[in-house]
């Protein structure tokens, strides 16, 4: 669409939804504490329309492609912003809890934006697949991890009524540090060393931005003959481990079981936490928490992965999860709903 585009620029089109989401979140918040929710939600509906029109037709200008399609998905975002936070401070409520709250929030989205984005790059590093290769049984992996969250969607609608939003939450996370744990790389064998002088035709030695530029404008092209394994120009595909597929399976499986339970989980206690009255600022907030997390993972693992490997990557990831259950465990007793908090119906 156009050809000045660069690697750095990809990354902000690729960021500009969320960014445009988590800036509109509070305004629509407030909006819709202040005024008939009818109202944000009406305006959200026209400039989500609306952008998606300015979408279709980027091509269309003799030029500044880019920056139509940066303002069109960053419009897109805002607009959406808008469904996200109309719904039904309010005095009394626990701020510790709401923070807390929107904490957990980030770090759960933060952790499955991680897994998202480097699902392709490290089975193409650890496996030798060509990109074709990676895509295909990538897709077809999420594609399942879509029909597993449906069924824990059903799931955790009843079991959060015999033990709890705080336990399935609790419970979430274990499974997903569990799951990331799985990831890390152990034992003697070693991925391919993909040792090709590749030239122009390197994704390897490129940044990561580069690399996704690469994937973006080559998708529909022939790579049969593009080298693959583990690049050299990442010196720690020399001394690390390969991740099995079957590791790579079963975490896939273990953090599509884990990641929607503490997804919906974290969001039911935080309305429970605001209690009956408007949520809108507060919802914003929440929604604007997840956008960042979605912004930064990408960012995160891109740079870790690329410099330090799946180990270091993975083993932060651990951390942070583990960190994160602390956390959880620290205010346990605070993650209320209003109505328990101020004595109106037992727990």
């Amino acid at each position: 669409i156009d050809p000045t585009a660069d690697a750095s620029f990809l990354g902000w089109i690729i960021a500009s939804y969320s960014i445009g989401q988590m800036a509109a979140s509070p305004i629509f918040g407030i909006w819709s504490n202040f005024r008939p929710r009818k109202e944000p939600l009406v305006i959200s509906i026209f400039i989500s329309s609306a952008a998606n029109c300015l979408y279709a037709y980027v091509h269309v200008p003799p030029s500044h492609n880019k920056y139509y399609m940066l303002a069109a998905r960053a419009l897109v975002g805002f607009g959406a912003a808008g469904s996200d936070v109309v719904h039904d401070s309010q005095e009394g409520i626990d701020q510790v809890a709401v923070v807390t709250t929107n904490i957990l929030f980030f770090i759960i989205l933060f952790i499955f934006a991680i897994f998202e984005t480097i699902a392709t790059p490290l089975t193409m590093d650890m496996y030798a697949w060509t990109r074709e290769q990676a895509v295909l049984y990538n897709g077809i992996i999420l594609a399942a991890l879509g029909v597993e969250a449906v069924i824990v969607f059903m799931g955790i609608r009843v079991l959060s009524k015999k033990v709890g939003e705080r336990v399935l939450l609790l419970g979430g996370l274990i499974i997903v540090l569990f799951g990331f744990f799985i990831l890390l790389p152990w034992g003697n064998q070693f991925p391919k060393i993909q040792w090709e002088d590749l030239h122009n035709t390197s994704i390897s030695n490129k940044s990561s931005g580069g690399r996704v530029l690469y994937f973006w404008k080559s998708s529909a092209g022939n790579s049969s003959d593009a080298p693959t394994g583990c690049p050299i120009e990442q010196s720690w595909c020399l001394y690390t481990p390969v991740i099995h597929l079957a590791q790579f399976l079963v975490a896939a499986v273990l953090i599509g079981l884990g990641y929607p339970t503490c997804n919906v989980m974290s969001y039911t206690l935080y309305s429970k936490i605001l209690g009956p009255k408007p949520q809108g600022v507060y919802m914003g907030w929440l929604t604007a928490s997840g956008s960042g997390a979605r912004i930064l993972g990408p960012v995160f693992v891109s740079q870790t992965y690329t410099y330090l490997g799946p180990r270091w990557s993975f083993s932060l990831v651990c951390g942070m999860v583990v960190l994160t259950i602390m956390l959880l465990g620290a205010v346990y007793k605070r993650l209320i709903a209003f109505s328990i908090q101020h004595g109106r119906v037992q727990e």
